[in-house]
């Protein structure tokens, strides 16, 4: 029992230490997004001591969507994710577990201790990945965030009037910060949750195997059947 309690109580701090490693690296990477969202700003680059550029120049445009790039592959990615993704697919398990003991018998379900812990870990992995979620939207908000962009061309046009002899220069400009509109958007891969990377399997695994399993437990608790 003492072995068991001891390895029970390693495996669960090594895998938190992960967890709180991922959250660290989020959290890093909402940093670097805030920031860069503030470099077209004078006002809020001055507030956070950064540089401070327009996109009025088509280098300019050339260095903010380079950057942009740069950020985002900036820290560890891949380990990164595979964290993530098996701390959803754990919670997945568990959660998928609990349904199926809830089934067999909802009257029993709390009787047996390790429903209990399934409880606990579920709760907490479910935490760890709303935190995450957060972190991940947040992000994806601030380098998404297209009124940038959109602001640039304002400025442009009206500086086309002040300056009608760099007409011709301006709207060369002007069509880069449309194309570069168009490529953000384009950017935006499917198989995001709540700005989590999925795997397209795990992303299917879980339209499937989890809503029908949370779909059977709500019809047995109420009677009547449900189709998610």
């Amino acid at each position: 029992s003492v072995i068991n309690f001891l390895e029970r109580l390693c495996l669960t701090w090594m895998f938190f230490f992960m967890m709180c490693v991922a959250e660290r690296t989020y959290k890093q990477r909402f940093l670097f997004a805030k920031l860069f969202s503030h470099i077209t700003s004078a006002r809020k680059a001055r507030k956070y001591e950064i540089p401070h550029f327009r996109l009025k120049k088509v280098e300019n445009i050339k260095i903010w969507l380079s950057l942009r790039s740069y950020l985002k592959r900036r820290g560890p990615q891949r380990s990164v994710d595979v964290v993530v993704s098996s701390v959803f697919l754990l919670a997945l398990s568990i959660a998928f577990i609990c349904c199926a003991q809830v089934l067999k018998g909802h009257k029993t379900f709390l009787n047996a201790a390790y429903n209990w812990e399934f409880l606990i870990w579920e709760a907490a992995l479910l935490l760890f990945l709303l935190r995450l979620a957060s972190l991940g939207s947040e992000t994806n908000k601030k380098y998404s965030n297209i009124s940038i962009l959109l602001t640039e061309q304002i400025n442009l046009y009206l500086k086309m009037e002040k300056k009608p002899n760099k007409k011709e220069q301006l709207s060369l400009v002007n069509n880069v910060l449309k194309l570069s509109t168009k490529l953000l958007k384009e950017l935006d891969t499917p198989f995001r949750l709540y700005g989590l990377t999925m795997n397209p399997l795990i992303y299917n695994i879980t339209r499937v195997v989890i809503l029908s399993a949370v779909s059977g437990v709500v019809s047995d608790l109420l009677g009547f059947n449900i189709r998610v």
